[in-house]
């Protein structure tokens, strides 16, 4: 038996030995260990990739000359992605506002078709469409993909266009890139097309937003100018996305969300994801850093609340990032700074998935309340569209016709009265001739 004295030590001795084994841990557990724990536990939705861009530029669109897993001259692929915790991608379907007018919904559909190739011929990607399929693929240890189309004029003024690119599995639509659509007002002054006073978005970009409502499709903001925005908020049913923009407060650039706006997306019950562009963080090229990019979290979150902010980082699509951020593999360096500054695991939660999950449930949830809703027969006006390409249905004339095919045109599209005028016309050049 031990005297009292001898017990009571040897009972000091095993709490001091406790206490320093609890401590031996915790010392050694630093931020970046934190970080990757809590991204293993809640993995990034990164809200937008231009991937499928640089897939078309450097091998046009030729999956089979390329290795998903290891790609060169692009800060993406499976590896880093899976090394950056990122668990679900929206990869940006883009074309250029050139193909407005022109070729922009057949770009767009091949554009579509190489993100649907790469996400079903590849056994780490998983082709999502619901936000119950995106949690599944999670638990399958799968990176989710989510199609989402860049710029309104891919749809070329058509909501049957735009209920076929939603069978084709789109899920997101900024209505704008960095042009004008008839319906719609970019950010951006680098196309002189579309101009219009007190109209940002008109009648028939109303109707695009309550088909998208409708069809459950994420509305996209970026890009957007902020009058457009501020019409969107208040007209849409379901919450929207800024899928890549970061705080104006922060960096004075066009494409960034001003606080008066962020306080209407929180009525909104939208999101920010914010870009990690150069320009849009530092407002140059040269200097960005991890501490800017968490300037702007800090402000945002200042302004709205953690409950509203997510991440989009705008890699493929951008020129430069802020030094340590250079590919997707870095993410776990942006929420260590993030630590760092003391915000919470559970804040830092709902920035990785959760806000992001929120939103979809939501959208789907006006979808199914406007299950009742039939599809939108609104139609843009010819002179809203000014478009010299598009084809009015109207018979040809016959003095563009073959006259073994004038006659038998007007029979098939045209009015009686029509082919009487027809004849007569074919009469009169026999008896002439």
């Amino acid at each position: 038996m031990l005297s009292g004295k001898s017990a009571l030590w040897l009972q000091s001795l095993r709490a001091l030995v406790v206490f320093f084994s609890l401590c031996q841990p915790i010392s050694g557990y630093s931020e970046r260990d934190r970080a990757h724990d809590l991204m293993t536990r809640y993995p990034l939705i990164d809200g937008h990739n231009d991937l499928a861009l640089q897939l078309r530029i450097l091998h046009n669109n030729r999956l089979s000359q390329i290795d998903l897993h290891n790609v060169s001259k692009v800060a993406t692929d499976i590896s880093r992605l899976q090394a950056g915790h990122v668990q679900t991608q929206m990869f940006a379907v883009y074309v250029m506002c050139g193909a407005q007018q022109k070729d922009a919904v057949r770009l767009t559909m091949e554009q579509i078709d190489v993100i649907r190739r790469m996400c079903t011929e590849y056994p780490d990607f998983e082709l999502v469409t619901t936000v119950q399929e995106l949690k599944n693929s999670e638990l399958r240890r799968k990176i989710a993909c989510v199609i989402s189309i860049e710029g309104g004029h891919s749809i070329d003024s058509s909501l049957p266009a735009l209920r076929m690119f939603y069978q084709l599995g789109v899920r997101s639509m900024s209505l704008t890139h960095s042009c004008n659509t008839p319906w719609a007002e970019s950010s951006s002054k680098l196309y002189n097309v579309f101009q219009r006073q007190n109209n940002s978005l008109t009648q028939f970009g109303k109707a695009v937003v309550e088909e998208m409502n409708r069809l459950g499709m994420i509305v996209d903001l970026s890009h957007a100018s902020w009058d457009t925005a501020l019409a969107t908020l208040k007209h849409s049913k379901a919450p929207v996305i800024f899928s890549h923009s970061s705080s104006y407060f922060i960096c004075n650039h066009s494409r960034n969300v001003p606080d008066w706006l962020l306080q209407e997306l929180k009525k909104n019950r939208g999101l920010i994801m914010v870009n990690l562009h150069s320009k849009f963080i530092s407002c140059s090229d040269a200097e960005a850093n991890v501490s800017h990019v968490a300037d702007h979290f800090d402000h945002i979150k200042k302004v709205i609340g953690a409950k509203f902010i997510g991440v989009g980082g705008d890699f493929e699509g951008a020129t430069s990032f802020p030094h340590g951020l250079e590919d997707v593999s870095k993410y776990p360096t942006l929420i260590q700074e993030l630590l760092r500054r003391n915000w919470t695991e559970d804040e830092l939660a709902d920035v990785l998935r959760r806000n992001f999950l929120r939103v979809f449930e939501e959208v789907e949830r006006v979808r199914d309340n406007l299950v009742s809703t039939h599809p939108s027969e609104v139609h843009i006006s010819l002179e809203e569209v000014q478009n010299p390409c598009r084809l009015v249905l109207r018979p040809p004339s016959p003095r563009g016709l073959p006259s073994d095919q004038s006659s038998s045109s007007m029979v098939e599209h045209g009015s009686p009265g029509l082919l009487i005028l027809a004849t007569v016309l074919l009469l009169l050049s026999l008896f002439f001739d």
